[in-house]
C-alpha cells in the first residue's frame, strides 16, 4: 500500500519534471526511455498512452499550483473514473477504477488533491521566479518560500544581500 507520504513524494517529483537548467527549461519526461524507467518506477505500466496521459496531468497541475488554470480544468483527466469500496477487517477502503493508461495520471490529481484537503496552501510554486519547481512545505510555520534553501534560497537571498550593498553606496 503506497503510503500518503509516498503519493506527496511522487506528486512533487512529477510536478518538478521540468526544471531550468542553465535557463532552459528541461522536460524529464522527453525521452521515451527515461520517461519508461520513471513510470515503472513509480507504478506505471511504462506505455506511451500512459506518457501522455502524465504529462498532460503534471502541466495541468502545474499550471493550477501556479494559479494560471482553475482546478475545474482538471475534470478532463478524471472523466470516466469511478471510486468503489473495498470491505475487510481494517474497515472499508476506496478503490479507483480508471482506464489503465490514465491510471498514473488520476492517481496524480488524486494526490493534488489529498494535499489540497489536507494541508492547504502548502503545495506551491518556489518563491524564485527564475525557478520552475515546486515546494511542499512542511514546516510548523508554514513559512517556506524555496524549493531548495541550499539552491534558490541562497540565490535570491545573496541577490538581495547585493542588491542592498549596491543601494548603499550608491547614497
Amino acid at each position: 500500500m503506497v503510503t500518503d507520504q509516498e503519493q506527496q513524494d511522487t506528486l512533487l517529483e512529477l510536478l518538478n519534471g521540468t526544471p531550468v537548467v542553465n535557463g532552459v527549461v528541461q522536460d524529464q519526461l522527453a525521452d521515451p526511455e527515461e520517461a519508461r524507467s520513471w513510470q515503472q518506477a513509480h507504478g506505471g505500466s511504462g506505455s506511451a498512452d500512459e506518457l501522455r496521459s502524465l504529462v498532460q496531468a503534471r502541466d495541468a497541475l502545474q499550471d493550477v499550483v501556479r494559479g494560471s488554470r482553475p482546478a475545474t480544468s482538471l475534470a478532463p483527466l478524471l472523466k470516466d473514473v469511478t471510486s468503489r469500496p473495498h470491505l475487510s477487517p481494517e474497515g472499508v477502503s476506496w478503490v479507483l477504477d480508471a482506464p489503465a493508461e490514465r491510471r498514473m495520471a488520476v492517481e496524480t490529481v488524486m494526490a493534488w488533491s489529498a494535499v489540497q484537503q489536507t494541508m492547504p496552501g502548502r503545495l506551491r510554486p518556489c518563491a524564485n521566479p527564475e525557478c520552475r519547481r515546486f515546494l511542499i512545505d512542511r514546516s510548523k510555520t508554514n513559512k517556506a518560500r524555496w524549493c531548495s534553501m541550499a539552491v534558490c534560497g541562497n540565490r535570491m537571498k545573496a541577490r538581495r544581500h547585493y542588491q542592498r550593498t549596491r543601494d548603499a553606496t550608491a547614497e
